[in-house]
This record gives C-alpha cells, structure tokens and sequence, in this order.
C-alpha cells in the first residue's frame, strides 16, 4: 500500500467510532475541488510504511475502534484487500472512502464483508461526471457501485461536495435521486489554497437552507452537513 499519511486519532469521519485515518497516494479522478490534491500523482518520494501505520495501531489497540482508509482512491491500490484483512486480524473494524469507480474491487470487498462502513462519493449527475471528475468514467460502473451499496448488509453513506459553479438544485436533486431515499449527505465546497479549481465558490448559508428545503421535500434522508 502506498501510504501518504496517517492521522493518529478522528473523532469525526467514522459514524460513532474513535478512529485512525490513513490516506493513500494516487487518485484515478481529477476533482478540482480535492482538498488532498497531493495524493493525486500516483508517485511519491514520501510515504508512511505499513509497518509504521500497524505498530501503530497495535499500541492503540483497545484506545481505537477502527481505522478509515481514505485518499486519494484506496481500490487503486493492489494489496488493498491484503491490507484491509490485516487490520481486521486486530480486532480493529474499517471504513473505506471511495469514489466507487473500481466496480470489481468494491464487489470483493462487499461479497466478503471486509469493511464495516463504505462511503461512496458521488460527483456530479451521470451525464456530467467529467465537469467534476475531470476525467471520462464509466456510467455503468458507477450505478452499479451506487446499487451494490445500497443493497449491500455494510452500514454505508453517499455524499456529494456541492459547488455553486457546477451544481445548482436541478442537479443535486438528480443526484440524491440516484440513492433512491438511502442515506445521503452534501457537504458544502471550502475554498483552499490546496485544491486544484481556484475559480470553484461556495454556496452561501441563505442558499444551503434552501437546497435543504428543496430536498426535504424529496428526500427525507438527504442532509447538509455544516448548517
């Protein structure tokens, strides 16, 4: 596994779980508003041993209920299933961020029940992923990610970065149309030196308490973090 970066502890990114978070290098997609565009370029002179990140974790066993693994994509990474087996030989669960692009590698890791919770990122409406991906993805894989999950027996949740140059409420609401009344959140864009769009805005408050009206009509389980 190519290891970029491990955050030792999160109260935050694993529902009701105290938690480490590892980042992986290399991203199949080139989303301008990636706030961890560092791990995009699939090479790095910098990264964490897998020995570091388990000595880690086996002195905080007992202190820690999980590990996240995040990115970058994690399932570009070959040896990710292997990994994966190895934290949970430590009694530790595992929380997998993924843009679900990589149809066969989400479907092992679902037939065998490996991870305890997926979150599936989900960028724009089908017919205008690349104004978000910034590459050509495959629509088909993608639904058939969206499907896997929701029908899986794996706690899950999707989630879409709402941006105000790219999405508007037509959009958003096809979007969480895609889930079908599954569990969905839409976090608001942050403006960063880091990310790659430096053009890309925010939505204000005013206009994230009127998506959110929009949608609660809609969709019962879609939420906006942040307000």
């Amino acid at each position: 596994m190519k290891i970029a970066g491990l955050q030792k502890l999160t109260l935050l990114d694993f529902p009701n779980k105290v938690a480490s978070i590892i980042f992986t290098q290399g991203c199949n997609l080139r989303c301008p508003y990636c706030h961890n565009s560092g791990l995009i370029p699939f090479d790095s002179d910098d990264l964490i041993s897998e020995e570091e990140v388990f000595s880690y974790l086996k002195k905080r066993k007992g202190v820690i209920d999980g590990l996240v693994i995040s990115g970058g994509e994690p399932t570009v990474q070959s040896d990710l299933i292997f990994f994966i087996k190895r934290v949970k030989d430590l009694g530790l669960q595992v929380k997998l961020d993924t843009n679900g692009c990589n149809l066969d590698v989400l479907k092992k890791i679902i037939d065998e029940n490996l991870v305890d919770y997926i979150a599936m990122d989900i960028k724009n409406t089908i017919t205008k992923y690349k104004d978000v991906a910034g590459v050509n993805v495959q629509a088909d894989k993608l639904k058939k990610s969206i499907e896997l999950i929701k029908n899986s027996s794996i706690d899950h949740e999707f989630r879409t970065t709402i941006i105000k140059n790219i999405h508007d409420i037509k959009t958003i609401s096809e979007i969480c149309s895609y889930v079908d009344g599954d569990k969905m959140f839409l976090q608001n864009f942050v403006k960063s030196e880091n990310v790659l769009g430096k053009h890309l805005e925010p939505f204000s408050k005013e206009d994230l308490i009127q998506i959110n009206k929009e949608m609660k009509g809609k969709f019962p389980n879609v939420k906006i973090r942040g307000i």
